[in-house]
């Protein structure tokens, strides 16, 4: 392996951002024009946008027979997505969860995160699970629009009209404008992914590490930095709803889009590794169903629990790295994580909830 397979990786990394970035804004330009709200742009476009990474690493991945990319960056970016990205998020100020994301969106992203599971326990995504997984994301996707033209907080609105300005009417010039953005973004992201993924297969096959696993830290974490850009600058803006909507609605973009469309482009469907369905689709289940209990506890994602969050990627991470390399202290750090540091979060969430319950009931008498 020589630099520049780090080269390629590091410069297909950037070619996903920078492509993300302009197709995201020539598209919610475009949709200002055809007189979209600005709360349909927000929910839809830039939520669908800024999992663009992922959809072209995985799609290439797959039509290149590089199946363990395909998955480990989906599963990989929804566990970076909660962990890191609310983490980090709610460390520079307590996120304010909407009602909507713990009655609706977080239950479903708990619930595509089980039939990704239920898909894949015979070993691959085929064919017809895509297509069923895909005609979920346009269901959605439709669901969104419908909610969208229902909000009545006028808080919601102005911040997302504060985000995503209406653009008015264009001249023809505009319009080429915006086209000529979704095009180049499109293009980079082709390109990006390309580079990516050869990067990352090289790599894995000269440090002797599985391609699952490089999808698993090293893909996911970069196809997942225009949620982490948008996250963090959401959160320090006050911007509640993009900050955590944005992470919900792509975990639930991801398996249904992303995955769904690999699973239909796969001439043979999608590989799912057995490490897949014993370990790391559970811990993307677990984090999911984690959510609930953090996020109505007040209605808030507070500092410690961000910092609970983090702590939990890296050590996530650390496993990946020992159990991959099969190091000696594997053992003692599944003990510890196991029978110490799970056990004890599993509790002390346990006994937040119920207290948070009694509190509810109590107010209600």
């Amino acid at each position: 392996m020589n630099a520049m397979v780090i080269v390629l990786l590091i410069a297909g990394l950037v070619l996903l951002v920078v492509g993300a970035e302009i197709l995201v804004r020539g598209a919610s330009r475009l949709a200002s024009l055809l007189g979209m709200s600005p709360l349909i742009i927000g929910l839809t476009i830039v939520a669908y946008g800024t999992s663009a990474p992922e959809m072209a690493v995985s799609t290439l991945s797959s039509l290149s027979g590089q199946a363990d990319i395909a998955v480990g960056n989906v599963i990989g970016s929804n566990i970076f997505n909660v962990l890191c990205i609310l983490g980090l998020s709610a460390l520079f100020t307590p996120l304010v969860v909407a009602q909507q994301l713990i009655r609706l969106d977080v239950p479903i992203m708990i619930g595509v995160s089980g039939l990704m599971l239920l898909f894949g326990a015979d070993g691959v995504i085929g064919r017809s699970d895509g297509v069923i997984l895909f005609l979920g994301a346009i269901a959605y996707t439709l669901f969104l629009i419908f909610q969208s033209r229902r909000e009545k907080n006028a808080e919601v609105e102005a911040e997302y009209a504060e985000a995503y300005p209406q653009a008015g009417n264009g001249s023809p010039a505009v319009w080429l404008i915006n086209l000529a953005y979704i095009g180049i973004g499109l293009a980079l992201l082709v390109l990006g992914s390309r580079w990516l993924v050869d990067g990352a297969v090289t790599i894995a096959r000269a440090i002797g590490v599985s391609e699952i696993v490089i999808g698993l830290t090293i893909v996911a974490a970069g196809t997942s930095l225009p949620e982490l850009a948008t996250s963090v600058v959401a959160s320090m803006k006050g911007e509640r709803d993009i900050a955590v909507g944005n992470v919900v609605g792509s975990n639930i973009f991801n398996i249904l889009a992303v995955l769904g469309l690999a699973g239909v482009v796969a001439p043979a469907g999608v590989n799912v590794a057995d490490s897949v369905l014993r370990f790391d689709g559970w811990v993307m289940l677990a984090v999911a169903v984690a959510c609930l209990p953090i996020f109505f506890t007040g209605n808030l994602i507070t500092r410690w629990e961000g910092l609970v969050f983090l702590g939990y990627y890296v050590a996530y991470t650390v496993y990946l790295i020992l159990d991959s390399t099969q190091h000696t202290s594997l053992p003692i750090f599944n003990t510890a994580m196991f029978a110490f540091v799970v056990p004890i979060t599993v509790l002390t969430l346990a006994i937040i909830t119920l207290r948070e319950l009694k509190t509810a009931r109590d107010r209600n008498r």
